[in-house]
């Protein structure tokens, strides 16, 4: 079985609504402002987006509210296509922890991730057939470390559970990551060195005591 190329999938949406003259309205999923960079400048030429930011995953609380003070402050100064609007989710650690439970020592990118997938793309949905709009999506695939036919599969899959079409992509292409970085510098954005959670945080911990004693 050949695999999907995401990307041409997602031109193709494109080009089919702008022949039509159509602008479809978008709920975007945003895991951090530096991977909302590119993702806002490449989609905002082409639909309504309103950005959701909903990662119940992060920890500790005051990464959490750096990160999103970012993705905000990004918004109000990013030059975009259309319009942008922006939804802050709710911060509900606890149902994280709650999927996570039995998958703590799982490594990063693994099952625990997939289901991490899952409860945030699930939030989006649940916005996007709230609000009407046309597609949802996530950046989360702009990231080298996320797993995109993962992501693509799980938001087709919410598609038909929902009725709100799953705009497919894999943001990584075309230099997608390339340039995140590239506009993440331009605007002194806040990075973070590891993805948000707890168990991605002891990850990182333990990888840096490793290169210290080697």
């Amino acid at each position: 079985m050949n695999q999907r190329n995401y990307q041409k999938e997602l031109e193709t949406v494109i080009r089919t609504h702008a022949e039509r003259g159509e602008v479809p309205k978008l709920l975007l999923h945003s895991c951090c402002a530096p991977c909302s960079s590119y993702v806002l400048e490449y989609l905002t030429r082409h639909f309504l987006v309103t950005v959701l930011y909903y990662n119940p995953n992060i920890y500790p609380p005051q990464e959490y509210r750096q990160r999103v003070e970012e993705q905000k402050s990004f918004l109000m100064r990013f030059p975009v296509g259309h319009p942008v609007e922006f939804i802050e989710g709710s911060y509900d650690t606890g149902r994280f922890y709650e999927m996570a439970e039995g998958m703590e020592q799982l490594p990063e990118g693994g099952e625990r991730c997939f289901a991490c997938y899952e409860l945030r793309l699930r939030e989006a949905a649940e916005y996007a057939l709230r609000l009407g709009m046309d597609y949802f999506t996530t950046t989360l695939s702009i990231s080298p470390r996320k797993n995109a036919q993962k992501l693509n599969e799980t938001g087709e899959r919410l598609a038909k559970e929902y009725g709100v079409a799953y705009l497919s992509s894999d943001f990584k292409k075309k230099n997608g990551y390339l340039r995140s970085v590239q506009i993440s510098k331009e605007y002194g954005m806040y990075r973070q060195d590891y993805c948000g959670c707890v168990f991605s945080m002891r990850e990182r911990e333990a990888r840096k005591k490793q290169e210290t004693a080697g």
